[in-house]
């Protein structure tokens, strides 16, 4: 006999899986800082603008001569502060000694020639005034001899006749000597006062050459005064390529002084200026202090971009452009408090050291 087949047991259905816990927190947070992040960097674009393209400047002062010479002293030391007006170096001054003296004689030998010229200016002046009494006393013979010759010739003329020929030949031939005298006496005065002319150009020529060789004096004198070069700015020194007997020309740069007042230069994007203005706070890392963030003010921008100042400008007319987004420098000036908080490190704020800034667009 035949057993009964089994009956077939139906396949169970698995039970629906549901996620761990601990993915789901992972998830969450994931979510929640993606969300925080970018709810960040969206404010961060519509209340700040950045950049790291910035350095920090500041004045600095080349020490040059203004006339050839050799060293002879030398009060430059590196890195060393200096007041303004102290002496760095000193030249050999016997070159402009000799300069002055060579001058001082060719001026008292000028001064000599204006004073001979003018003694033979007086001297002719009181020619033509002799000449022109000469003169004078000419035009007064000329008039009696011509009233002596009219006189006789009327007499000549009379019907009893006053007077003989020979003495109205006498008569007319005094007064044409009385012409030809005065003729004579008056070129003498045009030719003294011409004399006179002369010497007067020639005291002038004089005093100008004077003039020219005072000029020259106090040139030499400034010279010498050269040869000693003083700092024009307090700061301290930098870059010194100057030594004791070493021979400099003058606009030779020999070292440089670094005033202590530093700024910020900024290169924004030209996308980035659009909501900055002038007294905009600013947050500043400089790269030397890691962990020091300094306070700044937008103070003033560059009249154009930096493109424009460049050695060699972009010709945008050129058939090969490509835009590029140009940078404007603007300037930045420390917070006062800042500084002082930063303390002695202050001192090592120096030009060309690099920075971060972070301007705030808020009012």
């Amino acid at each position: 006999m035949n057993s009964p087949a089994p009956t077939p047991t139906p396949p169970s259905t698995p039970a629906k899986s549901r996620p761990p816990l601990p993915l789901i927190v992972v998830g969450l947070a994931l979510l929640i800082g993606g969300g925080f992040l970018g709810g960040r960097l969206w404010w961060r674009s519509q209340h700040l603008v950045e950049t790291d393209n910035a350095f920090l400047a500041g004045h600095v002062h080349p020490v040059s001569t203004r006339v050839a010479g050799v060293v002879t002293e030398m009060h430059l030391q590196d890195n060393a502060s200096v007041k303004a007006g102290d002496v760095l170096l000193k030249l050999d001054a016997a070159d402009a000694d000799v300069q002055v003296e060579r001058l001082k004689a060719q001026l008292a030998q000028a001064q000599a020639q204006v004073a001979g010229s003018g003694a033979q200016l007086a001297q002719l002046k009181a020619q033509v005034a002799a000449a022109q009494a000469v003169v004078t006393q000419s035009e007064s013979q000329l008039a009696r001899a011509e009233a002596d010759a009219t006189r006789q010739q009327t007499l000549f003329q009379a019907e009893l006749r006053g007077t003989s020929r020979q003495e109205l030949d006498a008569a007319v031939a005094a007064r044409d000597s009385a012409r030809a005298d005065l003729t004579a006496r008056r070129a003498a005065v045009q030719a003294a006062q011409q004399a006179v002319q002369a010497a007067e150009a020639s005291r002038q020529a004089a005093q100008a050459q004077v003039a020219a060789l005072q000029a020259q004096q106090r040139d030499a004198q400034n010279q010498v005064g050269y040869v000693t070069v003083r700092a024009a700015a307090a700061g301290r020194v930098g870059k010194r390529t100057v030594e004791v007997g070493q021979r400099v020309q003058p606009g030779q740069q020999l070292a440089a002084i670094v005033e202590p007042e530093v700024w910020i230069v900024a290169n924004f994007k030209e996308t980035q200026i659009a909501r900055m203005k002038p007294g905009q706070l600013a947050r500043v890392k400089v790269d030397a202090f890691s962990g020091h963030e300094l306070l700044a003010r937008v103070e003033s921008f560059s009249p154009a971009s930096g493109a424009s100042f460049a050695l060699l400008p972009p010709d945008n007319a050129t058939g090969n452009f490509t835009k590029i987004v140009q940078r404007l420098p603007v300037k930045l000036v420390f917070e006062a408090d800042s500084l002082r908080a930063l303390g002695e490190a202050a001192t090592r704020l120096v030009p060309g050291l690099s920075v971060q800034v972070e301007v705030e667009l808020g009012e």
